[in-house]
């Protein structure tokens, strides 16, 4: 009985290539020690942190023209996570640019035209005012041409989905309103410049730099 058990033993130890002790070492593929693999391991280099993607929306006008935005979530992560909410909802199709006025802003994002109705988009949930006046310093961006900027009332925590382009430098909003993104390329700047120059009527209620003829957005999509 001995002897069948010494047998047994020999031949398993003579198919143990990995993992055998020789030395007082561990052979690992009959070449490399544990030391020296722990020595290649340490001399890897840890992988580099994904860096966070550019989050990109492209405003497509009725007559298709194209206005793209990049947004800036590390700046205003409250704002750009509630626009693209209302993007991904497709809220602002068919939305008109209600206000315009010339060499300061294009405004949108809070009403339809159907026929000759204005009708109010529906209500959304107001948001914090992410910029410094509301005790919010993250946010260091300067209202200049082509910045994307939230609108509101006088209360500093009232924006829900309008939102205005810069078409000119407005200091006196920086600090004061929301912005959270900017037009990325000069043809996109120059469809902006484009609706700056757009005729403007006064249609009533408040409405006195009413875009017309009308200008609308077919749709605000991510890319």
């Amino acid at each position: 009985m001995k002897k069948i058990l010494l047998v047994l033993l020999m031949l398993l130890l003579s198919g143990c290539t990995k993992g055998a002790i020789d030395n007082n070492e561990i052979i690992i593929d009959d070449e490399k020690t544990v030391e020296e693999l722990d020595k290649e391991e340490s001399s890897v280099e840890e992988p580099m942190e994904e860096e966070e993607k550019e989050i990109m929306v492209e405003i497509i006008l009725e007559d298709n023209r194209t206005i793209r935005v990049e947004l800036y979530k590390d700046k205003a992560p409250i704002t750009v996570e509630n626009f693209l909410k209302l993007v991904d909802s497709n809220y602002y199709d068919q939305t008109v640019f209600h206000r315009i006025i010339r060499n300061f802003m294009i405004q949108t994002g809070g009403y339809k035209v159907d026929g000759q109705s204005l009708e109010e988009l529906p209500h959304t949930e107001s948001i914090k005012g992410e910029f410094a006046s509301n005790g919010f310093s993250q946010n260091d961006i300067n209202h200049t041409p082509g910045v994307i900027s939230m609108a509101r009332t006088s209360d500093k925590n009232s924006a829900t989905g309008q939102f205005f382009i810069c078409t000119s430098n407005a200091t006196h909003l920086n600090g004061e309103y929301a912005a959270f993104g900017k037009v990325v390329d000069e043809e996109s700047m120059s469809v902006v410049m484009d609706l700056n120059n757009a005729p403007t009527t006064n249609v009533g209620g408040g409405f006195s730099d009413f875009a017309y003829p009308v200008i609308r957005i077919k749709t605000i999509k991510r890319v």
